[in-house]
């Protein structure tokens, strides 16, 4: 009779424990379900101000006569001037780029009360040359496109255009800003992380945001698809990065 009642207590105590094992387990099992399914997102931000190392500047110039050899002439005449300019302000020959020219037929037209078109007279062709100055020596370019003025004075019309600044580095650039936007997020990440009583596991995500350069000190607005500044030969480049850490 003792023995029943002893094996009775010690099923009950059994079912007890394993009931308790059983619950410890389930909620031990949902805190880390609920632990890993944790995560902060951060953005971190690099920007970095540079020197533009290259300047591209270029100009048109045009001729017009009734004769087309003669106009063509003419215009070849003042590549060849220009051409000789340049070089005597120190530009070298790989740096300069003359384009194709382009031609254009020219006619007076005449008009009656209401507008129609009596007639269009032939005056002449119009030839235009482009050409285009790419070079590292930025100040030299600089100061020549502000005295290319001088060209009146041989009769050639040139209409210079606003020098554009580029630089050549890129994508090392854009390495280094990745990197330092990443450890900006960590550092953001790490913060939150500690506020909350938590600590930062690994990155479950990262998605690079729009690389933009803009003029340094020049109030530019950002553009959603990234802004590439060109007239500016100081600039600033910024990234950012949007990661996604887990919670431990």
């Amino acid at each position: 009779m003792k023995i029943n009642v002893m094996k009775q207590h010690l099923n009950t105590l059994l079912i007890c424990l394993s009931v308790i094992i059983g619950l410890v387990i389930l909620g031990n099992a949902y805190k880390y379900k609920f632990t890993s399914s944790e995560t902060v997102s951060v953005t971190g931000l690099s920007e970095k101000d540079f020197t533009s190392d290259l300047i591209v500047w270029g100009g048109s110039f045009t001729r017009t006569a009734m004769d087309l050899k003669e106009t063509y002439a003419a215009l070849k005449q003042d590549e060849s001037a220009i051409k000789s300019y340049l070089n005597s302000k120190g530009i070298v020959d790989s740096s300069i780029v003359f384009s194709a020219v382009s031609m254009t037929k020219n006619f007076q037209r005449q008009y009656d009360d209401r507008g129609n078109e009596l007639r269009a007279d032939f005056s002449g062709y119009t030839l235009t040359g482009n050409v285009r100055v790419e070079s590292p020596e930025i100040e030299k370019v600089e100061k020549l496109s502000r005295e290319i003025t001088e060209l009146l004075e041989k009769g050639i019309e040139l209409n210079s255009n606003t020098p554009e600044y580029y630089y050549t580095k890129l994508n090392e650039l854009k390495i280094d800003l990745l990197a330092k936007a990443s450890e900006d997020a960590k550092t953001r990440a790490e913060t939150i992380a500690k506020n909350s009583g938590a600590s930062l596991g690994s990155i479950k995500k990262a998605n690079m945001g729009v690389f933009q350069i803009t003029g340094k000190n020049v109030n530019e607005t950002y553009s959603y698809g990234g802004s590439f500044n060109t007239s500016s030969k100081l600039k600033t480049a910024s990234i950012t990065l949007k990661v996604d850490y887990q919670l431990k």
